[in-house]
């Protein structure tokens, strides 16, 4: 567990995005994600081997890097799933409205269990 020393440790800034649908015009739905809300948090990269990192895109090894986000606990971080997605909000966005670093959410966890912080397994370039 990261120790924490209050909120000068959330140096980053974060949002969260969760998947809605819209109509094509077409009577099709289409699968958009949405920003529900920007926060600050800390982005800790992972460093062990203990972590299966790596996985098999086209038929080639690809490895990907697991992050540590620790955000603090409110209404708000209590309602993410592993279903929703996370980006550097300090990173922005590309001209087509695609952030430019994203991250795939994995787990979500109250380490302490005293709900002041969450804690998320996360890692970057899966779309979640």
């Amino acid at each position: 567990m990261v120790k924490r020393s209050g909120a000068g440790s959330l140096d980053q800034r974060v949002t969260f995005q969760d998947k809605d649908f819209v109509d094509d015009g077409y009577g099709n739905k289409q699968t958009i994600w949405v920003d529900r809300f920007t926060m600050s948090a800390r982005l800790q990269p992972l460093f062990t081997s203990k972590l299966d990192v790596e996985g098999v895109s086209q038929a080639r090894l690809q490895s990907q890097q697991p992050y540590n986000l620790i955000v603090r606990s409110c209404a708000d971080t209590r309602g993410i799933t592993p279903n929703w997605r996370v980006y550097d909000a300090r990173a922005g966005k590309t001209d087509k409205g695609e952030p430019k670093r994203f991250f795939a959410i994995k787990t979500i966890v109250d380490p302490d269990e005293r709900r002041q912080y969450l804690e998320m397994l996360i890692v970057q370039g899966l779309a979640g």
